[in-house]
């Protein structure tokens, strides 16, 4: 009896000593651009090409226990861009559109990356994007303009942060050169793809970018074998951390090229990054499964892109299987016309198998007679001009018809090419995740980081 009583008095404070303790590792995931329908729409999707209407196959992070919605309105105004909103998820302050890491005044903020650095955690900074684009550098930088790429690039190396991946800085190739000239001196290992990270996985600090120089990682529908993905980068990233500091890791990892697709009113693409966006939250969940007493997982966005609408005005019904037919995005479909059109002068028939191919016109995209002659309108166009800069402008005007066209066919609509000033969703699991609950602002998301992590 007084064994029993022992051991149980023993499994009590060990219970109590667990949860006073703050998490060991916490992943901030943001999904720039996405909002509630990008989400919905995805498992929408997921659930019609299975032949059911409904959620059938539920993304990763919409099964998190904790969930929020989250205002995402700047200093200067009810739409935020990245930058702003960046600055509000990293240092939990609002600023004006534009500022990155600065007060409205010009104040320089520092963000929850910082704080867990100087606490003594290791820190990764990993994106989609260019890695001195607003979102990741709001965690690292502090300048009066998003727009001063070289300058943003350089505190990469100023916040010595352990890891950062993602696309190359954009910058010149001279300034770029310098930049990875200084940084090896530093200590950073540059790795060119997966393959060439498991080699060079030892260094002191890393940076690890696509096997050629490119600001961006391909998008996913665009995607081939050889290029980075997002799964790859937080496998990385948490092989990587986890090596660095006994206390823990502190550990971004943005889907930036949501907002891309979104911006560019092409919804298979977007979904396709949703998806893409919840395989490297999957990689995060595992290692949480394995330390689940020590994990904060966050998934977030920092605002949401096109006003997307799921469904058409007077028309109650969607067909997102009519998406499933698209194999490239609008930006590679341009690429595809133009490369074609250079080899000899397409015809209809020609351009209409590319458009067949390519984006499942007249296969899983149905078109009426009318929308078909829209097409062969642009087509007219481009058969019709004289300069070949004239043809090519005529083709891109195809690629942006085609896409929306297959947009139509599934009953997604959008408000616009840019930013909306809607809630954006919070999904949260692990140690602290009870503290996302409600209506909050992206600036409650750092602040509340930092108080349960102890930073």
């Amino acid at each position: 009896m007084r064994k029993s009583f022992l051991t149980l008095l023993l499994l009590l404070v060990a219970i109590v000593a667990s949860a006073g303790k703050a998490p060991k590792y916490v992943f901030y995931f943001i999904g720039d651009g996405m909002g509630p329908s990008h989400v919905l729409g995805t498992e929408l999707y997921l659930g019609e090409m299975q032949g059911v209407i409904g959620r059938p196959q539920q993304l990763c992070f919409t099964q998190f226990p904790s969930t929020a919605f989250v205002t995402t309105f700047s200093a200067s105004n009810g739409v935020t861009d990245s930058a702003a909103s960046g600055t509000a998820l990293a240092t939990g302050n609002k600023t004006t559109n534009g500022y990155l890491g600065v007060t409205p005044d010009g104040t320089p903020v520092y963000s929850v990356a910082k704080a867990a650095q100087e606490a003594g955690y290791a820190v990764g900074i990993s994106t989609t994007v260019p890695i001195n684009h607003a979102t990741p550098g709001a965690f690292y930088a502090h300048q009066p303009s998003r727009n001063n790429y070289p300058q943003i690039a350089r505190e990469m190396l100023t916040a010595d942060y352990h890891f950062y991946a993602g696309g190359d800085p954009i910058c010149s190739d001279s300034e770029r050169a310098q930049l990875y000239k200084d940084a090896e001196a530093q200590g950073y290992a540059i790795a060119r793809g997966y393959a060439d990270y498991k080699g060079k996985s030892n260094a002191a600090k890393m940076m690890l970018y696509q096997k050629s120089v490119a600001t961006q990682i391909p998008y996913t529908i665009d995607r081939t074998a050889d290029d980075l993905t997002l799964a790859q980068i937080t496998e990385a990233g948490i092989d990587f951390l986890s090596k660095k500091s006994k206390k823990g890791f502190f550990f971004m990892v943005e889907g930036g090229k949501i907002d891309y697709a979104s911006h560019d009113d092409d919804a298979a693409t977007m979904m396709h990054e949703v998806m893409d966006f919840n395989a490297a939250i999957e990689v995060a969940y595992e290692f949480y499964k394995q330390h689940p007493n020590e994990t904060l997982i966050i998934v977030t966005a920092d605002h949401e892109t096109g006003g997307i609408v799921l469904g058409f005005k007077g028309s109650y019904t969607l067909n997102l299987k009519a998406l499933s037919g698209q194999k490239v995005s609008e930006d590679r479909l341009e690429e595809i016309l133009i490369a074609a059109s250079k080899e000899k002068q397409l015809s209809w028939d020609e351009t209409a198998s590319l458009l067949k191919e390519n984006m499942g016109l007249w296969n899983e995209a149905q078109l009426s007679d009318e929308q078909s002659k829209s097409l062969k309108k642009l087509y007219e166009l481009y058969a019709s001009a004289e300069k070949q800069e004239s043809r090519e402008q005529a083709l891109i005007r195809i690629a942006n018809q085609a896409k929306y066209l297959v947009s139509h066919s599934a009953a997604v609509s959008w408000a616009s090419g840019n930013h909306s000033g809607t809630f954006v969703p919070l999904f949260a699991i692990g140690k602290g995740a009870d503290k996302f609950n409600g209506v909050i602002d992206n600036t409650y998301i750092p602040k509340m980081i930092k108080r349960i992590a102890k930073y």
